[in-house]
């Protein structure tokens, strides 16, 4: 599974890169609306931070397909080569990812509520589909089940189109779509941080630190010893 930073805090972004395997940070119009700033240069530092092989998602504003692909084309051109343009999975998103697809521009279906907007999105051409988790939830859905249905979808049409699941409020989720074989997934980073955020994982290493202190003398390590 991949795995995507959803946010637009460019330090956080920085911390979250230096420590995990991440494969690349989504954006989309409220993330950019909750940090300072003219949101082109946010994503300018996004992009300097990921280098240019990470993927970096940014949504197309707007809600026509001649709108979309006209900003799909200046984000591509700014951004470059392995920037994913969100589009919305309704009529006019379809036809715009249609006409990207042509150009050889990566897309991305998104606001995915239902497996008919992700077929729909992958049939047209686009190289992922975002289903939100717990919105879907939030509906009186069940927001794992139906990207599982996604994926079912996709692989059962041999669809060349990958599941990016969003909106996740707990790493549980991400655990249970991980194991499922979902391609990808795009967390907030307090979720990330709890995939490992565990009392048990942080007394194991304390315990260590504590027994070879005992044999090597505090702050020793075999660096050290070895010389």
């Amino acid at each position: 599974m991949k795995l995507y930073i959803d946010d637009a805090n460019v330090s956080e972004i920085r911390r979250l890169v230096d420590l995990y395997p991440i494969d690349g940070v989504t954006t989309n119009p409220s993330i950019l609306s909750k940090v300072k700033g003219d949101p082109i240069e946010v994503l300018k530092e996004i992009r300097a931070v990921l280098g240019e092989e990470k993927e970096l998602f940014v949504q197309a504003i707007p809600t026509d397909a001649e709108g979309m692909v006209g900003d799909a084309r200046a984000i591509v051109g700014l951004l470059g080569k392995n920037t994913i343009v969100k589009i919305p999975s309704v009529p006019e998103g379809f036809k715009a990812i249609r006409i990207l697809k042509e150009e050889g521009i990566q897309t991305c279906g998104t606001v995915v509520y239902t497996p008919m907007q992700a077929y729909l999105a992958a049939k047209a051409g686009a190289s992922y589909v975002a289903p939100y988790v717990n919105r879907i939830d939030n509906m009186g859905y069940d927001g794992i089940a139906v990207t599982e249905q996604i994926q079912d979808i996709l692989t059962m049409h041999d669809l060349p189109c990958e599941v990016l699941a969003a909106s996740f409020k707990n790493s549980q989720q991400v655990l249970t779509l991980c194991a499922y074989g979902i391609g990808s997934a795009t967390c907030a980073p307090a979720v990330i941080d709890a995939f490992v955020k565990n009392l048990a994982i942080d007394g194991a290493v304390n315990d260590f630190l504590s027994d070879f202190a005992k044999i090597a003398g505090e702050g020793t390590t075999m660096a050290d010893l070895i010389g």
